[in-house]
């Protein structure tokens, strides 16, 4: 039976992303996307493709055991499998036992997430929150051109695409009242991030300079960091982002390694003033990824509202991982690090709904003459990203989420 990979496929065999899937035969395991298909892993590696570590790790929940195999390993298994596929060697019996379709799959976090950090790195992000709530001349703190600015979150609420959500509730201060008042969240938002898995473990006390860091990432995926914003704005003086944010945090459920991102790698936008020595680094060290964001109402068609860029974020994946270890702390594989909100320099490619919409001072237009100011009850968030070069694609696959109403 022959694999055929539809044209513009996010799943191209130049990809060959990695995550955890099942099926009612199949207990949760590691499987690698091709096409619309996922590629069982653990079956592949019984008579298919022989490797020489122990395949029992495509058989766990996540894939941290199979991460921490090491680079050395991992690089060479995905080359392994992009030699057996396009030599296509399968018969149609062992067909189905290989390639599983990805309409019939459920999708499970990729890995075992021990810790999220999530960064504010959009020079152009932080500058139009900066605007709405600070002095307009001033939007930019001190700090925020000199250290990569971020806050620790909670992994526990980090859920993959396709898990609906509920409205979270809080205390939240209207507009002219005396006391606050507690409820659902009304100003729900979105906000366009990515993030990359750690595949290394570091010592306590250890600092992972620029140079190093790509060695400690080991790939990348889309990320919602959903926002209430109300609550968010009552709360986080003075010690930050709360219940505002960790109600739930969504993912895409393929990790795309660094090597297969390797041929879009692009410059940083230039950094002033320049940074201290521990964050200064050599060569293209950001990626040229295209996001998308789509809104679906209720029966309805999804309509598009942002369209956005990696490459805007001012601070750079090499950077945020050696200030985050500067100080010793210690990373472990399959901790996450968000992007923060990556905003591009025009309205079109505003990041959040707080920015679309600036502050809800404005409406945000849907198909079929619908509005928003921000995410309503059973609204659907829908979050892609690709990088494209001629022919060669590389995609993440939609990260989809629902809304459901306050419990």
């Amino acid at each position: 039976m022959k694999l055929i990979i539809p044209e513009n496929s996010d799943f191209s065999i130049d990809n060959i992303p990695f995550g955890i899937f099942s099926t009612p035969e199949r207990t949760p395991r590691a499987g690698a996307a091709i096409g619309e298909y996922i590629i069982d892993l653990f079956e592949l590696t019984n008579d298919g493709l022989k490797v020489d570590f122990d395949r029992s790790v495509f058989l766990d929940p996540a894939l941290n055991r199979f991460i921490a195999l090491g680079k050395n390993i991992t690089v060479d298994f995905r080359i392994d499998i992009q030699k057996w596929l396009k030599q296509s060697l399968w018969s149609d019996k062992d067909f189905n036992r290989f390639f599983v379709p990805q309409e019939s799959a459920n999708m499970h976090l990729p890995v075992q997430i021990g810790d999220y950090t999530d960064f504010y790195a959009s020079i152009e992000h932080a500058t139009n929150v900066g605007m709405m709530f600070r002095d307009p001349e001033n939007a930019l703190l001190p700090n925020w051109r000199h250290l990569p600015v971020a806050y620790h979150g909670r992994a526990s609420s980090i859920i993959p695409s396709g898990v609906n959500i509920h409205r979270p509730k809080g205390q939240t201060m209207p507009n002219g009242a005396e006391k606050p008042v507690y409820g659902p969240s009304r100003l729900l938002d979105f906000e366009l991030e990515t993030a990359f898995i750690i595949g290394r473990n570091s010592d306590l006390g250890q600092q992972i300079s620029t140079g190093e860091a790509a060695s400690y990432i080991f790939g990348m995926v889309l990320f919602n960091d959903w926002s209430a914003r109300d609550i968010q704005k009552w709360e986080y003086v003075p010690l930050g982002p709360f219940l505002g944010k960790n109600f739930a945090s969504s993912i895409s459920p393929w990790i795309v390694t660094m090597e297969a991102l390797e041929p879009f790698r692009t410059d940083t936008p230039k950094q002033e003033p320049e940074v201290l020595p521990y964050l200064q680094f050599e060569g293209q060290n950001s990626y040229d990824i295209e996001l998308q964001v789509s809104i679906q109402a209720e029966n309805e068609e999804e309509s598009l509202v942002c369209r956005s860029n990696f490459k805007y974020m001012y601070w750079n994946m090499c950077q945020q991982l050696a200030h985050h270890t500067v100080n010793g702390c210690n990373v472990r594989i399959g901790d996450m690090m968000g992007s923060g909100t990556l905003s591009g320099p025009d309205e079109s490619a505003f990041g959040s709904m707080l920015e679309l919409s600036w502050g809800g001072k404005k409406t945000v237009a849907l198909n079929n003459g619908l509005q928003r100011k921000f995410i309503e009850d059973n609204d659907t968030v829908i979050m892609r990203g690709f990088s494209q070069n001629g022919n060669l694609r590389v995609g993440f696959g939609d990260l989809k989420t629902k809304v459901l109403p306050a419990l």
